[in-house]
C-alpha cells in the first residue's frame, strides 16, 4: 500500500517554503509521493485576487520538476465551484483505491478545522498531518481534534505568497524566495505586477 501525501493550496505563487515543508513531511513520514493540488476557488480565500489556475499549475510544475517524489494534481482546477478538501479526498480515493492518504496542512488552517466542510468525514478518509507555521502555535488547535493529527516539525522559513506578490508589485527582488524557473515564469508573463 502506497502512502500518498496531499498538499493543497493556492500556490499563488509556489515558493521555497512550500517545497521545503513538503519534502520534510515526505521524508519524515516516508511517503511514496506528494501530490501538489492547486485549489481552484479556496473557500477560506473568497474575494482574494488569485491568478488563473493555469498559471499556478504551470508554476507548481516548474517548482517540483526536479523531485521524483512530487507530482502535480490538477483535479481541483478541473472541478467547478469551490475547492473543498472532502471532495478532493473522495476523488483521490476513487483514483487510488487502497492507498493511504496523508493530508498535509499548516497549523494556521488547522485552528479552524472544525469549520471545514465534513471535517469528521475528512478524518475517516485520511491521516491529517499538521505542520508548524511561523506565528502559530499547536496549542491554538482544538484539543479534541489534536489527538487525530500527526505533527511534523518543518524548518520555519518565514516566506509567504502574499509577501512575494507585494515584493513584485513594489519592484523588489524575489530571488531565492521562489525557484529560479518560477521567477523567470513570473517575469516572462508579467504576473502580479
Amino acid at each position: 500500500m502506497a502512502k500518498i501525501g496531499v498538499f493543497g493550496g493556492t500556490f499563488n505563487p509556489p515558493h521555497l517554503a512550500h517545497l521545503l515543508a513538503a519534502e520534510t513531511v515526505r521524508d519524515h513520514l516516508r511517503l511514496d509521493r506528494v501530490l501538489f493540488v492547486p485549489a481552484s476557488i479556496p473557500p477560506h480565500k473568497m474575494g482574494e485576487v488569485i491568478i488563473s489556475g493555469e498559471h499556478r499549475a504551470k508554476m507548481v510544475a516548474l517548482s517540483i520538476k526536479d523531485n521524483p517524489f512530487f507530482e502535480l494534481c490538477t483535479m481541483e482546477l478541473e472541478r467547478p465551484g469551490p475547492s473543498y478538501t472532502i471532495d478532493t479526498l473522495i476523488d483521490l480515493h476513487q483514483k487510488f483505491p487502497g492507498e493511504e492518504l496523508y493530508l498535509i496542512v499548516g497549523v494556521d488552517l488547522l485552528i479552524d478545522f472544525d469549520k471545514w466542510k465534513d471535517a469528521e468525514k475528512i478524518l475517516k478518509l485520511c491521516k491529517v498531518v499538521g505542520m508548524n507555521r511561523p506565528g502559530f502555535d499547536m496549542a491554538m488547535v482544538d484539543k479534541d481534534f489534536l489527538h487525530n493529527i500527526e505533527l511534523v516539525n518543518v524548518p520555519e522559513v518565514d516566506i509567504s505568497s502574499t509577501s512575494i506578490r507585494r515584493r513584485i508589485q513594489s519592484g523588489r527582488s524575489i530571488k531565492y524566495l521562489v525557484p529560479t524557473e518560477v521567477e523567470n515564469y513570473i517575469n516572462t508573463h508579467s504576473i502580479y505586477k
